[in-house]
């Protein structure tokens, strides 16, 4: 008789982090973001009983490898390996070469793996080649190679992305509207690339949100058997009714209202013009766009089949993992999930609520 195959789950996950040399004034921030992320991978690995491994780069005009494919539960922290020593931005080397790395040196004999790449960046390409010649080549512009050069390159990145097969997640976050147009185009999906803040601490501070959201979320996600994404981050698309119902709180049906909103309206107005009083905080708007939900706001979750709301003080933790338990802010926006619908407390007068969105009401 045959032995029984083992479900042996194993993640293989590249964190990819600029160290050019405007990333200095973030640098020790920097370690923290990448020791929370690879603490949000140890944690939900154990708790889902994967097997999970971390390559770690950093690039400016050069690309270095600082870990490979170690069990995340060996890792040890950032700081003295991380550093920021000037330069400029090899964005398209530094994601190429950790897609190239994975590819050729994992073997996917055994088991069932899956591959998640993310890239942290506070700028845009302009010095891919220069660790492969060892020549830095500067431009009137700040950059560092010619036109023809950047387009070489360019079609590189797409070409590596549009030939991922379906296990594997590529992701990156960039700083601005412009920056994740141009990564579209180098083939990112939309939904896996985040805008962060680059000049404040408190981008920072959110970006740390965004990673080890998107980490919990790519595990749960393999749990269910997704084994890799095109909308990395969002939250409430890998919720199962079932865990819902088994730890959150229902909330009795005379305690809430549902209000239908058709048009842009500011949100307090709209609830008093549904006959209904106001008071801050006891109106949740449904989960669209991307956000900042601050950690002082409640969350709840909403069964589409049957209006049901559930809340409770777990709900946080169940949409955000660890990052939902800390003091800071996260930057979400909603996943697509059949069975549910996630809702965020708001405690503005004059909050802007979304046309063909729905908005709760506690009473």
């Amino acid at each position: 008789m045959p032995a029984k195959k083992i479900d042996h789950k194993v993640n293989h996950v590249a964190l990819v982090v600029d160290c050019s040399g405007s990333m200095h004034r973030h640098e020790s921030q920097v370690v923290r973001v990448v020791d929370e992320f690879v603490k949000g991978l140890q944690e939900e690995s154990d708790r889902l009983g994967h097997e999970t491994r971390i390559s770690l780069y950093q690039f400016d005009h050069r690309v270095e490898c600082l870990v490979w494919d170690m069990d995340v539960k060996r890792l040890p922290s950032m700081r003295g390996r991380y550093r920021v020593e000037g330069g400029a931005t090899a964005l398209i080397e530094a994601t190429v070469t950790s897609l190239q790395d994975l590819k050729s040196e994992v073997s996917e004999k055994y088991g069932e793996h899956s591959f998640l790449q993310v890239v942290w960046t506070d700028g845009e390409e302009n010095a891919s080649g220069c660790s492969l010649t060892g020549r830095m080549h500067t431009s009137p512009h700040g950059g560092v190679h010619d036109r023809g050069q950047l387009t070489q390159w360019a079609d590189r990145i797409q070409t590596a992305m549009g030939a991922l097969p379906d296990h594997w997640t590529s992701a990156i976050l960039v700083p601005n509207v412009l920056a994740k147009r141009t990564a579209q185009g180098y083939g990112f999906p939309a939904g896996n690339i985040a805008v962060w803040d680059a000049d404040t601490s408190k981008g920072v501070e959110e970006a740390i949100g965004t990673v080890k959201t998107a980490a919990t979320s790519f595990l749960r996600g393999r749990e269910a058997g997704v084994r890799g994404t095109r909308n990395l981050f969002a939250v409430g698309q890998d919720l199962s009714l079932d865990d819902v119902k088994k730890n959150l709180v229902p909330l009795n049906p005379k305690s809430y209202k549902l209000l239908n909103v058709k048009s842009e309206a500011e949100i307090r107005p709209f609830v008093q013009n549904h006959g209904l009083p106001y008071k801050q905080g006891c109106a949740y708007y449904q989960l669209g766009p991307r956000v900042t939900v601050q950690a002082s706001k409640e969350v709840a979750v909403l069964e589409k089949s049957t209006d049901r709301i559930f809340s409770g003080a777990a709900a946080r933790e169940m949409l955000f993992g660890e990052a939902g338990l800390g003091g800071g802010s996260i930057s979400v926006k909603a996943g697509v999930n059949p069975d549910l619908e996630v809702y965020v407390q708001s405690k503005s007068v004059n909050r802007k609520l979304k046309p063909q969105t729905r908005l709760l009401v506690m009473l």
